[in-house]
């Protein structure tokens, strides 16, 4: 297990340069293909060669051994395998129904990370690089002995329940619940869990990499700041044995012989690396005269698609702050979207949601059904004193939201945390109308 104290570099996007013995990078004039000490130098490319400056992103990594050294990939079968991890998401039709699940159990018997993710949801796949997939997790004991890597899709990891220490290529971030690490597409890792137990979520992205929104008419300062992003600094191991290397490929996991630690990148230059960022950090925007706004002011982080203003995903907060409008609904309002929505609460309670919405659980609301606060919200909120500030303290919740429906799995339909009842929230919301009064 790694012991270490993880260090960190500020900024979000940046070309980092970091090394973990003094002149392991090139300088001046010298080639970045011509490494020091015997290592080999490789790129990795997060996109496409050509991909204008502004959305580039790659780095040149200078390791003990190329990423080629490793025996060949077999399909990974059995119950570590397939079946688990899915990428194709039309095997069962996705219905228009509220959906909610409770959260997952912690395992008693010995779980790891990998092990321990399974598909709730999904759109897309990564053939066409659109899309994403929706995975819960629960674990209970580290990676030992094995390393993961995505080709299908960067990885959005959101910890509800004990930290995670991850062990990358290009050094270790340690995330706890309120904080996020993002691991690029098709970087190597390995994760500890130093509580001994771990909860949470993953969001694997298949389109364009996660991104800082532009903020517009806000300003220049706003939401989540760039120098509150951590990449992590060079760290390396220099270990030989018998090792697993585990890849998702295509929506299957493959498995490999490795005889080292792949985690053995001694310096490294570039921009596309592992991020985390302290959601707690996020500079609230809200209205200060009446009504509630739109969730695109809590956006932290967006993959752009191809069309402008409509994101391939977005990863939405809606951490504690103020409430202050005056003569006015101050909850989330009842909305029917074009886009469709997955929620998931880290600690606390969610305000328009006071009961049944736990910690590690999850909900779903598909393009155009009908969702908002549940009938005891509404009744609270509209006897609410709106002349006086509300405190929203103890929560943070978040979304993903897509352009395209959701589907959920044949699991997430047949699981036991699904929340069978969970219609009945809006069945208490009677009719108000009355013709006589304004």
């Amino acid at each position: 297990m790694t012991t270490s104290a993880p260090t960190y570099q500020s900024g979000f996007g940046n070309e980092f340069a970091t090394e973990a013995l003094p002149g392991a990078l090139p300088a001046g004039r010298n080639s970045p293909q011509r490494a020091p000490y015997g290592l080999y130098a490789e790129q990795l490319s997060g996109t496409a060669f050509t991909a204008p400056r502004a959305r580039n992103r790659r780095s040149w990594l200078y390791r003990i051994r190329p990423a080629a050294v490793h025996h060949p990939f077999e399909p990974l079968e059995g119950a570590r395998g397939n079946g688990r991890l899915l990428s194709v998401f039309d095997a069962v039709p996705a219905p228009p129904n509220q959906l909610r699940w409770d959260p997952l159990p912690i395992p008693e018997a010995p779980v790891d990370f990998l092990d321990g993710m399974i598909t709730m949801a999904g759109n897309g796949g990564p053939e066409t690089q659109t899309g994403c997939g929706i995975h819960l997790y629960a674990a209970n004991r580290d990676m030992a002995g094995r390393f993961f890597y995505d080709a299908d899709g960067e990885l959005l990891i959101v910890p509800q329940q004990g930290r995670l220490r991850l062990a990358t290529e290009f050094g270790v971030l340690e995330v706890e619940p309120q904080e996020i690490a993002v691991i690029p597409r098709g970087v190597r890792f390995r994760v500890e869990l130093p509580d001994g137990a771990a909860r949470g979520y993953v969001c694997e992205n298949y389109g364009a990499p996660f991104q800082l929104p532009d903020l517009g008419p806000i300003g220049s300062n706003g939401l989540a700041n760039p120098r509150d992003f951590l990449t992590p600094t060079a760290w390396y191991e220099d270990v030989e044995g018998d090792f697993e290397l585990v890849a998702k490929f295509l929506g299957k996991l493959w498995s490999a012989r490795i005889g080292h630690s792949p985690l053995d990148v001694v310096a490294w230059h570039g921009n596309d690396a592992p991020y985390k960022y302290d959601l707690r950090r996020f500079n609230t925007i809200g209205s200060i005269s009446f009504d509630h706004p739109d969730p695109s002011i809590f956006l932290v982080l967006q993959s752009p698609s191809d069309t402008a203003g409509v994101d391939n995903v977005d990863f939405v907060i809606f951490p504690p702050r103020w409430l202050v409008q005056e003569e006015t609904f101050r909850p989330p309002w009842f909305h029917r979207n074009v886009a469709s929505e997955f929620m998931g609460l880290i600690v606390g309670v969610y305000d328009a949601k006071e009961e049944g919405f736990l910690p590690g659980g999850a909900s779903l609301h598909n393009c155009m059904s009908g969702h908002g606060p549940d009938a005891e919200t509404f009744a609270k909120a509209t006897a609410a004193d709106t002349g006086k500030p509300q405190r929203i303290a103890d929560t943070m919740a978040f979304m993903i939201e897509t352009r395209a429906v959701i589907r959920p799995t044949r699991h997430a339909l047949e699981t036991a945390q699904l929340q069978h009842e969970y219609y009945r929230c809006w069945q208490g919301l009677e009719r108000r109308f009355d013709p006589t009064r304004r």
